[in-house]
């Protein structure tokens, strides 16, 4: 068991700190299609987008909110045409009960290659 925690962590290290192999851009997606985050530090969130698909944001600075247990993620349609297609499209903030939001900036924003996105830990799966 400890053979396959390590072996999902050292993954789930390359996926964030790595550049994965996956374009940069060009690649958008309707905020509707959104289905799910997860957080796995406080630099980066990894979002399931409908069909099949997760990015990977990478935030301009921490939000450590985002690890908290019971934290809420909330995204607002910062263009209004219900699309993202860059890191500029998206207003994100976290929010913990009983405190306020704190926004957390995306300057990057990934499509995981089908390999990369298999090669989460489940328990760090959006």
């Amino acid at each position: 068991m400890l053979k396959t925690l390590l072996a999902g962590t050292l993954a789930l290290t390359a996926i964030v700190a790595g550049q994965p192999a996956s374009a940069q851009g060009g690649q958008c997606f309707l905020v509707t299609q959104w289905e799910g985050w997860k957080a796995p530090n406080d630099h980066t969130i990894l979002i399931s987008v409908r069909p099949h698909q997760i990015y990977r944001l990478d935030l301009a600075g921490g939000c450590p909110e985002l690890t908290w247990p019971g934290a809420r993620l909330i995204s607002r349609d910062r263009v209004g045409a219900g699309s993202i297609c860059s890191p500029l499209d998206f207003d994100l903030k976290v929010s913990i009960e009983g405190s306020g939001a704190t926004a957390c900036i995306v300057n990057r924003m990934t499509l995981l290659s089908p390999d990369e996105a298999a090669r989460i830990p489940p328990h760090l799966r959006p």
